[in-house]
This record gives C-alpha cells, sequence and structure tokens, in this order.
C-alpha cells in the first residue's frame, strides 16, 4: 500500500495550486448556465437531458450523455454554489483515487517493487492529465477512470478466485465489473471500453493466449468457461450500447466544421490521411506533452490533403512501432515453439501470496525456461537482489504485459479515432486520460526490461536516475501548466500558438469584461485574420462596436455573423435593435420576424437560441405596442411566453403584457400580468410603478403609495421613479418620503412645487 499512497500523494501535491483557479473555458456552460444544477430543477432532468442541460433527444444536443458527472457538480452547487474551489478539490481528490488504484493495478502486474511505482508516479505527474484535472468539465474523464479502473480490478480478483471459491463469490465479482462498467459509462462514454479490457486480461494475460492459440480456441471450442466470461462480457456491451443509443433518440450527434475539420472533408483521402495521422499526435503528446492547449479545432491541425505530405511520414513511423511491439507481444514466442499444445494448463499466481490467480497455455520445455529464468532476473531487479528466482508464483511475463498495455492504450481510444463515427474535436488532451495508463505501463515494463539486460551496476544505476528525471521533468511541466489554468485570460494566452484563431476570440471575451475595450477590439480583429468567417468572432466585434455606439460598423458585422451563420438569432436580435433605434422600423420588423421563425434544430446551444428568439418577440412587441397595435403586440408577446426557455427572465416581458392590457383597457387582466412580473423579480422597478399607476387609477391611492415608495428605495437616484407617475397618485405624505430619500435635486423642487400649487392631494 506505500507506493499507492505514496503516488496518490504525490498526485494531489501536484495540483494543490488549482484549488484556487476560476472556472475556465468549457466550465462556464458545463456549471455556470447549467440549469440541472439549480435546486429549482428537478433533479431527475440530469438523467434526460445531456452534459450541457440540453434535452438528449433535441437535434442540437451534443449528445453527451453523463448523467452521474452532471449529479456531482449538482452536489457540489448545492454544497457551495458557484465558488469555484469546491469544484476544484473534487477534481484533485479525484485524480488522487484514480492515481492510487493504477498505482495498484500496475503492482499486480509488475509486482510490488520499483517499476509499479514508477508507473504510478508517471500517470501521477503526466501533464496531459492538466486539463482533465484543472478544468472542472475534465471530471467526466476521472470519475470513469474510476469506475474504470473498479471495474477491470474486479474481474481480475474473479479470474484470481476460480477454482478456488465457491460460485456466489465468483457471481459477485463479475457483477461488480458489470456494474462499475456502467458507471463509468455514466459518467463519460468511453467507460464501456473497460469491457474489452477486461476481454483482453483474461486472453491474454490471465491464460496467456498467443493469437493463433485464440483462433484455435474459437475453432475448437476449448475452455467453454472463458468463452463464456467473453461473451457475457460482449453481450452486456451490446446492452449498455443498445440503450445508449435509444435514450439519446436514435441519432448521432451534429458537428459543424470548425469542430472537426477533416470530417467535413469531401476527400475521401483527406478524410483517411488525417484520421490515421491523428492518433500518432495523440501518442506524441504522451511521449512528450511540450505543446498543450485547451483547444485544437478549427485549423490547428492542418489537414492531410496529399500522400506527399510529410507528417505521413510520423503516422507510418507510428504505426510501425505498434506492429513491432504486436509482433513482439503475440508472435514471438509462438514462432519459437517447436509445436503448439492446446488446452492443458498450469497454474499461475499472483507472486504475492501464493493464491492462484489464472490459468495458461503449457509452454514446451524449452519455452518454460527461457521465460522462468527472464522471470528470475526481472524480480531480481526489482527486489535489488542477485541470487536466482525460486518463486513458483511468477508475475505475468513481459510479452503479456506488453500487450495488455497496448490494448489498455488503444481500445479507450477507439471512440475519439472517427473510426465509428464522427466525433465533435480535432485533439482532445482529457480524453487520453484513460488511455494514458497503458502508456505508463508499456513506459515502466519497458524500463524493466532494459534493467534487466544491463549488466553493469552504474549502468542500472543511470537507467533509474533517467527515470527519476523524466518524473522531475514532467512534474514541473505539470505544475507550469496549472497556472495556465489559474483564469481565462492566462489560458487563452497560452493557447494563441497553437490554435490562434479560438485563442484570441476567447480572448477577447476576456479582456472585453474586464473593461478593456480596445484590447478586447484588437483580440476581435487578430482572430478575424486567421479565420475570417467565425460567426460568433464577428458578432462578438459586432457586439463591442455596439456598446462604443459605433453603429454602422456593428451593423456591418451582424450581417457578416449572420451570413456565416444563418441560424445566429442573437445577430439578428441587435441587428434589428440597432435598426429600431435609427428610426428605420420596417426594416427592424422584417429583422425580429425573421429570427422569430428561425428553428432551433441542429444547433449547439438551443437555450441560447430561444433566448434570442424571445427577446426578438419581445422588442418586436414592443415596438408594435408603442405604434399603438395592441391587439397585434399582444399576440406576439403570447408567442414569446410560449417560446420562452427556462433560463429566461420573463419579467419586463409580463410587464409589457400588462401595458398592453391597460392600453385595451383591460384592468383584470393588466393587473394580473403586473403580478406575473413582480411574482418572477420582486424588484422589478418598471413593475412597482406601473402596478402603482394601475391601483391609482382604480383609487388604491394607499395600495399604489406602497409601490411607488418601493420603486424608489430600491433605485433612490433613479429619477424615472419619480416623473414616471401622474400628480394624482401621491399624498403629500408619500411626497414628504420621496423627499426623505434625498431623491436627485431637480426632482425635490418638482415635488414641492406640486405641493405648493395644491396638485398633491
Amino acid at each position: 500500500m506505500f507506493a499507492e499512497l505514496l503516488c496518490s500523494a504525490v498526485a494531489l501535491v501536484l495540483y494543490v495550486n488549482t484549488l484556487g483557479a476560476d472556472f475556465c473555458y468549457d466550465d462556464s456552460r458545463a456549471i455556470k448556465t447549467n440549469q440541472d444544477l439549480l435546486p429549482e430543477t428537478p433533479w431527475t432532468n440530469i438523467f434526460y437531458d445531456d452534459f450541457w442541460g440540453t434535452l438528449l433527444t433535441h437535434s442540437g444536443s451534443h449528445k453527451s450523455y453523463r448523467p452521474l458527472c452532471t449529479l456531482s457538480f449538482r452536489l457540489n452547487h448545492a454544497v457551495g454554489g458557484l465558488e469555484p474551489w469546491g469544484y476544484h478539490l473534487v477534481n484533485v481528490a479525484l485524480h488522487g483515487a484514480v492515481t492510487g488504484l493504477f498505482t495498484s493495478l500496475a503492482r499486480l502486474l509488475l509486482g510490488g517493487g520499483l517499476w509499479s511505482l514508477l508507473a504510478g508516479l508517471l500517470f501521477a505527474s503526466h501533464p496531459i492529465h492538466t486539463e482533465a484535472v484543472a478544468g472542472v468539465v475534465g471530471r467526466a474523464d476521472e470519475g470513469a477512470a474510476l469506475f474504470f479502473l473498479l471495474s477491470l480490478l474486479c474481474y481480475m480478483r474473479h479470474c484470481g478466485l476460480r477454482g478456488h471459491a465457491g460460485p456466489w463469490r465468483l457471481v459477485a465479482w463479475f457483477l461488480g465489473s458489470l456494474g462499475c462498467a456502467a458507471c463509468s459509462m455514466l459518467w463519460k462514454e468511453l467507460g464501456v471500453t473497460v469491457l474489452a479490457v477486461s476481454a483482453l486480461y483474461d486472453v491474454c494475460v490471465f491464460h496467456k493466449l498467443k493469437l493463433r492459440q485464440v483462433i484455435m480456441l474459437l475453432y475448437k471450442r476449448k475452455n467453454v468457461h472463458l468463452l463464456l466470461n467473453v461473451f457475457l462480457l460482449a453481450a452486456w456491451g451490446a446492452v449498455l450500447l443498445a440503450c445508449r443509443f435509444y435514450w439519446m433518440g436514435n441519432k448521432p450527434p451534429n458537428f459543424s466544421n470548425s469542430d472537426n475539420p477533416a470530417a467535413d472533408s469531401p476527400s475521401l483521402l483527406t478524410r483517411m490521411l488525417t484520421f490515421s495521422h491523428l492518433p500518432a499526435v495523440n501518442f506524441w503528446l504522451l511521449l512528450c506533452p511540450d505543446t498543450l492547449s485547451f483547444d485544437w479545432s478549427m485549423d490547428a491541425l492542418p489537414l492531410i490533403r496529399s500522400l506527399a505530405d510529410w507528417r505521413n511520414f510520423h503516422t507510418a513511423v507510428f504505426y510501425l512501432g505498434l506492429l513491432l511491439l504486436a509482433w513482439f507481444s503475440l508472435w514471438t514466442h509462438q514462432m519459437a515453439k517447436g509445436k503448439e499444445t492446446n488446452g492443458k494448463v498450469h497454474p499461475y499466481t499472483n507472486g504475492r501470496n501464493g493464491n492462484s490467480n489464472g490459468h495458461s497455455y503449457q509452454y514446451n520445455n524449452h519455452e518454460h525456461k527461457n521465460n522462468s529464468h527472464t522471470d528470475a532476473h526481472i524480480n531480481n531487479a526489482q527486489n535489488g537482489a542477485n541470487k536466482h528466482y525460486e518463486s513458483r508464483t511468477p508475475l505475468p511475463t513481459t510479452e503479456n504485459i506488453v500487450v495488455f498495455s497496448l490494448g489498455l492504450l488503444a481500445i479507450p481510444f477507439l471512440p475519439a479515432t472517427n473510426l465509428f463515427f464522427y466525433v465533435g474535436f480535432v485533439i482532445a488532451e482529457r480524453v487520453l486520460y484513460i488511455p494514458s495508463m497503458g502508456f505508463c505501463l508499456l513506459v515502466a515494463v519497458g524500463m524493466r526490461s532494459l534493467y534487466v539486460r544491463l549488466r553493469r551496476r552504474s549502468s542500472r544505476a543511470m537507467l533509474v536516475y533517467c527515470s527519476a528525471a523524466v518524473v522531475l521533468l514532467f512534474s514541473v511541466k505539470t505544475v507550469l501548466r496549472n497556472r495556465d489554468w489559474q483564469n481565462e485570460e492566462m489560458l487563452y494566452k497560452s493557447g494563441i500558438y497553437v490554435n490562434p484563431a479560438k485563442a484570441w476570440g476567447n480572448l477577447g471575451n476576456v479582456l472585453k469584461s474586464q473593461g478593456e475595450m480596445e484590447e478586447a477590439e484588437q483580440a476581435y480583429r487578430n482572430a478575424l485574420y486567421y479565420r475570417s468567417n467565425m460567426a460568433d468572432m464577428l458578432y462578438n466585434l459586432g457586439l463591442l462596436l455596439q456598446e462604443s455606439n459605433k453603429f454602422s460598423e456593428a451593423l456591418h458585422y451582424y450581417k457578416l455573423a449572420i451570413g456565416s451563420r444563418p441560424t445566429l438569432a442573437s445577430a439578428y436580435l441587435n441587428t434589428g435593435i440597432i435598426l429600431m433605434n435609427q428610426g428605420r422600423l420596417d426594416e427592424s420588423k422584417r429583422t425580429f420576424l425573421t429570427c422569430a421563425d428561425i428553428p432551433d434544430e441542429n444547433l449547439k446551444d438551443p437555450h441560447a437560441h430561444k433566448s434570442s428568439v424571445t427577446s426578438c418577440l419581445y422588442n418586436l412587441g414592443k415596438l408594435l405596442h408603442e405604434q399603438g397595435h395592441q391587439e397585434e403586440a399582444l399576440t406576439v408577446f403570447k408567442e414569446a411566453i410560449q417560446k420562452m426557455p427556462r433560463q429566461f427572465a420573463p419579467q419586463s416581458l409580463y410587464n409589457m403584457m400588462g401595458e398592453a392590457y391597460i392600453r385595451l383597457n383591460k384592468l383584470t387582466d393588466a393587473e394580473h400580468w403586473y403580478r406575473e412580473s413582480l411574482r418572477a423579480k420582486p424588484d422589478h422597478i418598471p413593475a412597482h410603478l406601473t402596478y402603482g399607476k394601475l391601483l391609482a387609477m382604480t383609487g388604491q391611492k394607499t395600495e399604489a403609495e406602497r409601490y411607488f415608495l418601493k420603486a424608489i428605495q430600491l433605485d433612490p437616484a433613479k429619477g424615472n421613479c419619480y416623473m414616471h407617475y401622474g400628480p394624482q397618485s401621491l399624498t403629500v405624505n408619500t411626497a414628504a418620503l420621496v423627499i426623505r430619500h434625498k431623491p436627485p435635486a431637480r426632482n425635490i423642487s418638482i415635488l414641492k412645487k406640486q405641493i405648493y400649487q395644491g396638485r398633491l392631494v
């Protein structure tokens, strides 16, 4: 247990500086604007919505079904609200727990010595994990990894108890493995791949089968128990995937071409070459995590359009290396054997307590002696002793661990390869959180093999020092990378080198929120320099120009944004508002009507779209109201209420409904909507004033005074609170109270003049 505790402690220490970090990048959408985290939202909604709070069956849903992760966010929200510290604390704790479990797995495979400790320390310190730990949304990968390891360890325990425990214990561990696999999938989709990794362990590590033996096993139907277990794992995986596909509406998600440019390419050659290259890039990030980025979309990795592209050489080297490792693991001993012996088994134990840990197909005498000799050297190296290996409970051979490590590296990564379906990213560093376990095992077993082959003590010492140096370098890089995740400004600045268009655009949003308008405008223009058709950046630049009263330029960029993305409702909204303020009322009406007719299908954020559509209808209704078309205005307001999303603040809309009914002299309906406005927002000043005016009109002066005075108390400096109502609305006592609240001097003089003239009664 010492290695597990040490590695977990290292993981916690390396990420302790993230506890003071803010929410960054995707955290805002997953937490700040996610309605499923709010206490007023039924908690059962998390089982029907995607990770971002959109109904899973909606055409615009991301289809990321991770209810257990969302539930953990909701619990965080219930305890600490939107305080980032608590969310980061849970993420760091999860990473520590996953590191401990992975170190336990490494110890079962490599023994309780130096090399299992190396594997655990590599996982604890690897910089590729920074996004998963420092970014709150990376909790999905951490939670999936936690249950992934629990499922795998349960299955390994199930294998170890075969022939040494009753059937109920075997069934309990097996069901525990299946249950943890389901939980892993409910944290993140790739968790279901643990079932394939478990089957690989059973076949290639526990039973030590080579490729030809696996084929003969299927052909001759040998070892029915093994076949049954693999079949049950496959069947459970099929059930989970079928339920998952049915639950999301039997439709795959839709992504924009900027998310995954290769998927949108019409050229089959381009798609094949680019998709083949991406695993090599991901492996390089594991091998040398020097350049990291919060986002790799758009043109961060240019498409490979021809065979002459030099990056194809990297792709070929990567796959050649994998084939050589697979050959070493699956074929080398098979070729060396003089004959094959099928169906004969011998006990195989884990080398720790003598309990049987599995069965293996029998090698011939020559091979068995060679393997025993190799295992002896390996265990001597682990224990630092030179005596001959005499234990009859050997650990898995190097070949077994290599093939298992390759599977642990490749199988969880398969969903991200675009092999089965297109994904919504080019590279996502947090996706490598689980596959990195296989990489860490490969490095550890490679170091162990090299240590065995080195005869000189000084060479072995140098190898140990190099291993420690790698861990130290990874740790330093991790701590430095954590600083980039302290806040959004630092994060986006760190990504300019990799993805300048996305980084400059997001940096512009941060600078604008800080009031640095000139710097924000330049950041937006830098983003558009690298990618001129980004609708979001065109819209953001237009919004900044609008707020700077540069309305003509703002209209220009809004139109460009609409041209790039005709479904961008917020651009229509602001275009209509500018046109309305310029007196171009007919153009404004047409713009609002066009926005209202945009369907919310196949949109990334349908909630934001519905909010913009509702605001368009509100402004259109307000325009009709001011032109005296009250019936038309009410029709538009009612449509806005029907399309209004849950997070929309409706108080202004309800108040305008009341105003329209006042104009139609329908006082009862007007009172209803004024009350609805106050119920939606009890401190909504316009509703206090308009409702007070209605009460004054109906002779309820005392009640009217109460609402007028409440409006003044909410904002004593707002002149509209004093000038909105007619002189017949106030008594002298109310006027005295108004003066007592010290409004602007000109309002006091007006009130005193009205009292002197007898206009206040």
